[in-house]
């Protein structure tokens, strides 16, 4: 992988100095947003996003919440677990960041160590993605977008090659696509049990005072009956 890092004809090194020569036609200023938002922003627009999901799964409730939560709780855990795989795989790969191998990147963020190849944020950003597509299709694909913009960006830091970024997706997607059947049947029951609880539920779905308390509905129901027997 150093290797064709050192090719300057390789095509994922063009596309790198296409990418990252954007930010040398920006101002100053801008660079340093874009910068910030590449590494801090986006990954909290995903984590809003995770929010505003859970909160129109809860609304919305149903049968399938509990499910929809599941896969909810499993975006971010998935995302987790994928960048502890990644850590392995950046020591056998020991890509060095383009900065390194390459004259004339722009680099917008200071600090950034250790090997390149595969992006965390990439690898993030696409987990929790495809968590969200499996809990709710428009929340995932807005979350799909977020995550190839964080892509993006990545390479347009300097931060990462293309290729870095790629195989974070592929990543991302497989830990979260192929554990997500262990991980429904070990946090199912868990979001069930929550589900049933009578106040916890409500982190679950939104249930009015019937759905949510049984036993006050029924108690209700009952003195409702007696008052119309009185009057009659």
């Amino acid at each position: 992988m150093a290797g064709l890092a050192e090719s300057g004809s390789n095509p994922d090194v063009d596309l790198l100095y296409d990418i990252n020569g954007l930010a040398k036609d920006v101002p100053h200023w801008l660079d340093r947003g874009l910068g910030f938002v590449g590494e801090y922003g986006i990954l909290l627009a995903m984590v809003l996003l995770v929010l505003g999901c859970w909160w129109a799964v809860r609304r919305r409730g149903g049968e399938g919440a509990a499910s929809s939560v599941t896969a909810l709780v499993w975006a971010p855990l998935a995302a987790g677990i994928a960048v502890l795989v990644n850590m392995p795989i950046r020591g056998f790969v020991q890509r060095p960041r383009p900065f390194v191998d390459h004259q004339g990147i722009d680099v917008l963020v200071s600090g950034r160590s250790g090997f390149s190849f595969v992006s965390d944020h990439a690898t993030l950003t696409m987990a929790m993605a495809a968590g969200l597509f499996v809990a709710h299709r428009k929340f995932g694909l807005a979350g799909l977008g977020l995550a190839l913009l964080e892509g993006f960006s990545q390479v347009y830091m300097g931060a990462h090659y293309p290729t870095d970024v790629v195989g974070g997706f592929a990543l991302g997607t497989a830990v979260a696509l192929l554990l997500s059947p262990l991980a429904t049947a070990l946090l199912t029951p868990v979001m069930k049990a929550i589900e049933h609880s009578p106040r916890a539920g409500r982190l679950i779905r939104a249930r009015d005072v019937r759905d949510a308390d049984p036993v006050i509905a029924d108690t209700r129901t009952d003195c409702a009956t007696e008052e119309r027997g009185l009057a009659a």
